[in-house]
């Protein structure tokens, strides 16, 4: 998952086909933080990918810092984000030397985990937080919103390449598999083809906000974010 293939052409798909509006995003994130802590001035981004949405936050605040599972994502980061503090982690080990005033963990990447892991890793997250600290947590689709067989395809053509992506999404229990199919095509290199498989836990609202809640955060989540798949945003009172 997140190979070196896929983190070549990951920004492309998001913001040319998927139309993803990463500034908006970062600007209505920052802003739910600043209203529950209006003094946070560092930030982690965790699962930060290519890092698009730390250098939006790298705007709004003082110090910021990026941990990601993938070390092909963080090569493109480093790239864009050159002398940042970016780490090569997994989000259920976390484990840094500082806290923050703001931790973000955006684009469902909390949910490829299982419910144990998900309470284990939320207080791992409270404890690289400052007091009054907020966390913005990006959940996948609940059960009654996920559709199973749901197939979608693209074809773009963002530069010298044309890329065409297809998926179909299937359930089993209360886990759901997408399987992502890409061909890339260039005039140098010929068509290349590779997948993508993305398992996501299924989890409830009422599992995320009891996570959560066990982790010592008083939590809100805020309807029709991300295509509708909301955010939930906790605030640790101590």
């Amino acid at each position: 998952m997140y190979g070196p293939e896929f983190a070549e052409i990951y920004d492309l798909i998001y913001s040319w086909w998927r139309k993803k509006d990463y500034t908006t995003e970062a600007a209505q994130v920052t802003e739910m933080i600043r209203d529950r802590n209006p003094a946070a001035s560092s930030l982690l981004d965790i699962a930060c990918g290519t890092g698009v949405h730390l250098a939006l936050f790298a705007e709004w605040f003082d110090h910021v810092e990026g941990l990601d599972l993938s070390e092909a994502m963080l090569a493109v980061a480093r790239g864009r984000l050159p002398g940042a503090d970016l780490h090569q982690g997994d989000m259920r080990a976390l484990d840094l030397p500082r806290r923050f005033d703001a931790i973000t963990c955006m684009y469902t990447a909390i949910a490829h985990q299982t419910e144990d892991e998900l309470g284990a890793t939320l207080r791992r997250f409270a404890r690289h937080l400052n007091p009054g600290g907020v966390v913005a947590v990006d959940p996948w689709w609940f059960p009654e919103t996920f559709i199973e067989g749901y197939v979608s395809a693209e074809v773009i053509t963002p530069d010298h390449r044309s890329i065409a992506r297809v998926s179909h999404a299937t359930r089993d229990g209360d886990w759901s598999r997408t399987d992502v199919h890409y061909l890339v095509a260039d005039e140098k290199t010929g068509v290349r083809y590779f997948t993508e498989p993305y398992v996501h836990r299924l989890f409830t609202r009422g599992q995320y906000e009891t996570a959560l809640e066990g982790a010592g955060f008083t939590v809100e989540y805020v309807e029709g974010f991300h295509s509708g798949r909301g955010l939930f945003m906790g605030h640790l009172d101590r």
